[in-house]
């Protein structure tokens, strides 16, 4: 694999939104990647995009230094100015042969992700291949090594706990939830129809939870979740006239002060003494966390679920001797089939050449001899050649391959 490279810009050398610079949207996708590919004189070539990376993985015949790093993404974003070329190429992670094999197999089994252990990565390697797969972007020695790499996820994934722990805040404050044995029948009131609302609400719905009240600065948006939820939207500004009480209240807005102050938890409660759960996933705090010392109830926040994150992180990366000692068998397995299959390709030739030399024999060198048979003789003459054709190149090809694996 002499010629095969990566550009990578990734959460570890480069700023985020930098690293947005350069994701591609559906609509200019292949005429990119193409224009990227014909004008960088790349055989191969597979894009991977995700929220904190952006890599290119190809083959080339051409010397692949700065010069050439510089020009590849520059053709690829032409939008950026030269400043933001100063600080972007001295940062980019550029690779080469196994190297690159081996940052793809980390990458794919989450080793290398802001998160260890997140498991939405290796679908996200093997979409990026296929896409451009589809595209006939990439060939045999990209197919070989991405194979290589779903198979060694696959196998981290499955025989270490690399991802045993929970340590999304969402996933971790619904088990936090579970932890305080509340029953489905309780009543959920939600403040807040964002992204990380919906998802806990997802949570919800899905261990069959069924009373929710939505509250939303936008009552539409508030509409929206509820209608998902079977449940009833609210105005935000509605919330501190709402008396029908709740067992467990989530929050997460953008708000910059308390939406639920002391006296809106009193009106919310209504004197119910009884033991609520408050999951407030904002920053700032949505309630007033002086709450929890006042009332009867649980209290799960950021701080706290970043404390439990980032044990659980702790205990994911105790597996990662586990997971190098996978990938580095499957290092070794790539070798071995990347031998085999240039052993193929070197010897596809081979059919066709048995097949002139046996024209030619039959032509020309015994023509004559021949042209004496009678007609039985020659159609057992031609099963016999044709016999051997087929099974001239089946007996080197096995031999060929046992001397490269040796």
């Amino acid at each position: 694999m002499n010629n095969l490279y990566c550009i990578a810009l990734t959460h570890n050398h480069i700023p985020v939104d930098r690293i947005g610079c350069f994701h591609v949207n559906d609509y200019d996708y292949a005429q990119r990647l193409e224009e990227i590919k014909d004008f960088c004189d790349l055989q191969e070539l597979v894009f991977l995009s995700t929220c904190n990376r952006v890599e290119f993985y190809f083959t080339t015949q051409q010397e692949v230094n700065l010069h050439y790093v510089h020009r590849f993404l520059q053709k690829f974003n032409p939008q950026l100015a030269v400043d933001d070329w100063d600080e972007i190429i001295p940062k980019c992670l550029v690779l080469k042969e196994q190297k690159v094999v081996q940052h793809l197999f980390e990458v794919a089994s989450s080793l290398d992700s802001l998160v260890v252990g997140e498991r939405e990565i290796i679908t996200q390697v093997r979409n990026a291949y296929e896409k451009c797969q589809a595209l006939h972007l990439c060939g045999d020695v990209l197919r070989l090594v991405f194979r290589q790499a779903i198979l060694t996820a696959k196998e981290i994934y499955t025989h270490t706990q690399i991802a045993g722990k929970p340590v999304s805040i969402v996933s971790l404050a619904y088990q936090k939830l579970k932890e305080n044995l509340f029953q489905q029948h309780a009543r959920v009131l939600i403040i807040g129809a964002g992204q990380t609302n919906r998802l806990m609400a997802k949570f919800l719905k899905k261990h069959h939870f069924g009373s929710f009240e939505v509250f939303n600065r936008s009552l539409e948006h508030a509409q929206t979740l509820a209608s998902e939820l079977k449940g009833r939207a609210f105005a935000l500004s509605e919330l501190e006239h709402f008396t029908e009480g709740f067992d467990i209240l989530i929050s997460c807005t953008g708000a910059t002060n308390h939406i639920v102050s002391s006296e809106i938890y009193s009106k919310l409660t209504q004197n119910d003494t009884g033991r609520k759960i408050i999951i407030d996933l904002s920053v700032p705090n949505d309630i007033d966390p002086n709450i929890r010392y006042k009332n009867n109830l649980t209290f799960i926040d950021i701080p706290l679920l970043q404390e439990i994150a980032a044990k659980n992180i702790s205990e994911r990366k105790k597996e990662l001797h586990h997971c190098y000692e996978i990938i580095e068998h499957h290092l070794e397995a790539l070798k071995r089939v990347y031998k085999e299959r240039q052993v193929e390709i070197a010897m596809q030739q081979v059919p066709e050449k048995v097949k002139e030399i046996t024209e030619h024999a039959l032509q020309h060198v015994f023509a004559k001899e021949i042209e004496k048979l009678d007609e039985g003789s020659k159609a057992v003459l031609n099963k016999v050649l044709g016999y051997v054709e087929k099974k001239y190149i089946s007996v080197p090809l096995k031999m060929a391959k046992g001397i490269m694996l040796k």
